[in-house]
């Protein structure tokens, strides 16, 4: 296809795919601080892993939605707060049209630590109502089921948000020599002290990530520790390390199984739930 992006193809581009297939990617994003980085690496890592998915399983992405619940950063001003529940009713219509345009499968993507709380109770409403089961990988959780990984996760986090921006095209969007200040620290011992000090750390042991207890970062620089990047050259080894992590991850999803999965799930839920206990499940 000239470009998987559902927004940058024609309507006609678009009822060509739908006459063969129904398969769309939704990566959801954030838009708040992230040290040296821009303020949407989160929302690009989850594009960049969408347009992945999409090439790999003949699907579309719908993108381009990076305001959503960020959490406990909007200690940086550049963060931009989105309630859960604002969240999820924008998602829901979103979910809706999609389905009424013809996209029966839907797959929504995020990397960002607090995305289920928005996510995940919009998937299943939505199922309740529409009984169209949407699927939702949460990168923080799904990379954790890849078998033999060659690397750490967290050790190439900051790599594969750096080769998001150079898979959609944007490398030149991370900038160089970004100084030290109260939105970025490169001294990760510093980082992982002022987290740690946070009196809300203790509670966070007693539900996932951001749903225990809500909180603010004392400073925006105790979001992520993000690598000083001096030179171009430097920036694109980075980028390269990300891209090949990107790529190891998504093949190691066999995502053409998991949309394969998600049909059967849709068709055991028409064929077998509804017949058996439609007249009493939510409507």
């Amino acid at each position: 296809m000239r470009t998987r992006f559902l927004s940058k193809l024609t309507n006609g581009e678009v009822e060509e795919y739908l006459d063969r297939n129904d398969l769309i990617f939704v990566p959801v994003g954030v838009t708040e601080t992230h040290g040296a980085l821009p303020l949407d690496s989160e929302t690009v890592l989850a594009e960049a892993f969408a347009l992945k998915m999409a090439e790999a399983a003949d699907g579309l992405v719908l993108h381009n939605l990076p305001y959503f619940f960020a959490g406990a950063t909007p200690t940086g001003r550049g963060t931009v707060q989105m309630t859960t529940k604002d969240g999820a009713a924008y998602l829901d219509r979103i979910a809706q049209s999609l389905l009424n345009q013809g996209f029966r499968r839907q797959v929504y993507v995020t990397l960002h630590g607090p995305a289920y709380l928005t996510v995940g109770p919009m998937i299943r409403d939505f199922f309740d109502r529409t009984k169209a089961p949407a699927l939702y990988m949460d990168l923080m959780v799904t990379i954790g089921t890849v078998k033999d990984l060659s690397f750490n996760f967290f050790e190439k986090f900051n790599d594969m948000a750096i080769g998001a921006y150079d898979i959609l095209g944007r490398l030149e969007d991370v900038p160089l020599n970004v100084p030290e200040s109260n939105s970025v620290s490169y001294d990760v011992e510093k980082v992982m002290k002022a987290n740690a000090d946070n009196p809300a750390s203790p509670l966070g042991k007693y539900a996932l990530q951001s749903g225990a207890v809500g909180y603010y970062f004392d400073q925006a620089s105790d979001h992520l520790y993000t690598p000083l990047l001096k030179t171009p050259d430097e920036r694109k080894t980075h980028a390269n390390s990300g891209v090949a992590a990107i790529n190891e991850i998504v093949e190691g999803l066999d995502m053409p199984t998991v949309v394969k999965q998600l049909r059967e799930v849709d068709e055991y839920t028409q064929n077998v739930s509804m017949k058996r206990y439609g007249d009493w499940l939510p409507r």
